[in-house]
């Protein structure tokens, strides 16, 4: 693979240079994501058709471009060449997983986290621990194993799991710093982190209307 710092702004500006490397740098994070985003239907099928409900409402997913990619790689100063981006670079490949229940958040990453072949690189709680902005949501970064006619490889996704109320902040949070350019004025984020907190207990109330019903499927069945 050619490593020279420029071949991935060179693959952007030329439409034959660096085709072909780039091509195969971006295919292992396809392949990859294609991967995880498997077993993640095969786990809420399974839940669909074995258990009363499913603690996966929604998945959805996305690779950077390779625009994206440059842009990212130059704000963590990492040097553009493909080995530098392939270990410095971990969020290429994402996929966010939306569940009714904090509870949920947690099921599933456990179960992602104890399957053999997958390596955790990266595990942040911003559940417990939110984002001064009130950004709440669990990260995690995953070693992958891919492989393909010629070789074998393990690829870094980055899987967001989040609440649909959590995710309804983010989204909300995402376009106002998209309209304001990142210059939020200080009003609305505290009414950001005021709202973050009414999630967090919002949450914490369906969660407990949930186990009250799961209590109540209990005790009629008993």
């Amino acid at each position: 693979m050619n490593n020279n710092p420029a071949v991935v702004s060179l693959a952007l500006d030329d439409p034959t240079a660096g085709r072909a490397t780039l091509t195969r740098f971006m295919n292992r994070y396809r392949f990859a994501l294609q991967e995880i985003a498997t077993r993640i239907d095969i786990l809420k099928q399974e839940f669909e058709t074995t258990h009363e409900y499913s603690p996966i409402e929604h998945v959805s997913q996305r690779i950077k471009t390779p625009e994206s990619i440059i842009s990212k790689a130059r704000r963590l100063g990492v040097d553009l060449s493909l080995d530098a981006i392939r270990e410095q670079v971990r969020d290429i490949a994402g996929i966010r997983i939306t569940c009714s229940f904090t509870s949920d958040v947690f099921r599933v990453a456990s179960m992602l986290v104890q399957q053999p072949d997958l390596t955790v690189v990266e595990y942040k709680d911003y559940i417990e621990e939110p984002k001064p902005s009130g950004y709440r949501s669990l990260h995690l970064i995953v070693e992958v194993p891919v492989y393909t006619s010629d070789r074998g490889d393990r690829v870094c996704v980055e899987v967001q799991i989040r609440t649909i109320a959590m995710d309804f902040w983010a989204s909300l949070e995402h376009k106002i710093y998209y309209k304001y350019r990142r210059e939020v004025p200080q009003r609305l984020r505290d009414d950001l982190l005021e709202v973050s907190e009414d999630i967090k207990r919002l949450d914490a109330k369906m969660e407990r209307l949930h186990r009250e019903m799961q209590q109540r499927k209990v005790d009629d069945f008993e």
